[in-house]
């Protein structure tokens, strides 16, 4: 299902996919920036298996102001996401929006106070926040009253539309607006079903690159890639 009526970080929380599925997404994107636009600082997805002990990050910045971040660990997983020209800015009032956070339970705590997710007073960086415990049957959200009038209130939808999608199709119709290049459906499919890198896939994505000049990054990402990569 698609997110393309007015929708909320509840129906995100409804339509996203399992903590396992959302994390292989996440590599998958993150491998394809990499091959994509070798330069880090440009890419729109990137995922991070090392980000500290015992968790893995996923994250987006689309450069204009707009960004997520999803952590995960033995706990589940916590995302946490900031639309810059959302009306539920913590920046349009006096901190995050009321109920946006108010729910986290304890064990997502750290997240919610995590330097790297506030800005230089403390203040949470967020308009949209859900969370799935380990063993939960789903993704949750807090009890909110949104802005009315607004087809997308707290920036759910399009922070979080490739994740809910789920689909090849949907990144490789991102990637060609995004980086205006043509982007192969079969070397994308490859790519979340997470099959090792090859010498094919990487040249149908980008001929300037061979699976040698991305071991740094799949190393990063958690990515498998082949055991005797050709040259």
């Amino acid at each position: 299902m698609g997110l393309d009526v007015r929708v909320t970080v509840h129906e995100v929380a409804r339509q996203l996919p399992a903590i396992s599925v959302v994390r292989d997404l996440s590599r998958a994107m993150a491998m394809a920036e990499a091959i994509l636009c070798p330069d880090w600082a440009d890419r729109h997805y990137s995922f991070d298996a090392h980000w500290s002990d015992g968790e893995e990050m996923a994250s987006m910045g689309d450069g204009s102001g707009d960004e997520y971040a999803v952590v995960f660990s033995a706990a589940g997983a916590y995302a946490r996401g900031f639309a810059h020209e959302s009306w539920m800015s913590p920046y349009a009032g006096d901190g995050p929006w009321p109920g946006v956070l108010d729910e986290v339970p304890d064990v997502f705590r750290p997240c919610v106070e995590d330097p790297a997710f506030c800005d230089e007073d403390g203040t949470p960086v967020v308009t949209a926040c859900l969370w799935r415990q380990a063993g939960d049957d789903q993704w949750r959200a807090g009890k909110i009253e949104f802005p009315e009038g607004r087809d997308d209130p707290d920036g759910a939808r399009g922070l979080f539309r490739l994740l809910v999608a789920g689909a090849p199709e949907a990144y490789r119709d991102f990637a060609e607006d995004y980086y205006d290049v043509p982007v192969p459906l079969s070397a994308i499919r490859d790519l979340y079903a997470l099959r090792p890198l090859t010498s094919e896939l990487v040249a149908a994505l980008n001929p300037a690159l061979t699976p040698a000049d991305l071991t740094a990054d799949a190393t990063v990402i958690g990515y498998p890639t082949a055991a005797r990569p050709d040259r």
